[in-house]
């Protein structure tokens, strides 16, 4: 169950965190900084009431706020 909607910032995050994107690759990517990365990510973690990032990319696509993606 999700605590609040999940904000387009933490969407766009864990998109990339799904595709094995660092928290500083992340920030690059988004022109953010990393610790704003890290907050956005710890956001969407409380929210989806998971501890770390694969639990909260898992929790995410099984929510369908995700679309897996194949990484080859």
């Amino acid at each position: 169950m999700i605590k609040a909607p999940l904000s387009r910032r933490e969407l766009q995050c864990l998109a990339w965190v799904s595709r094995g994107k660092t928290s500083w690759e992340t920030a690059t990517i988004l022109g953010l900084s990393e610790s704003t990365v890290n907050f956005h990510l710890r956001n969407a973690s409380k929210k989806l009431n998971v501890y770390g990032r694969q639990a909260c990319v898992a929790q995410a696509i099984y929510l369908g706020l995700l679309r897996p993606t194949s990484v080859f």
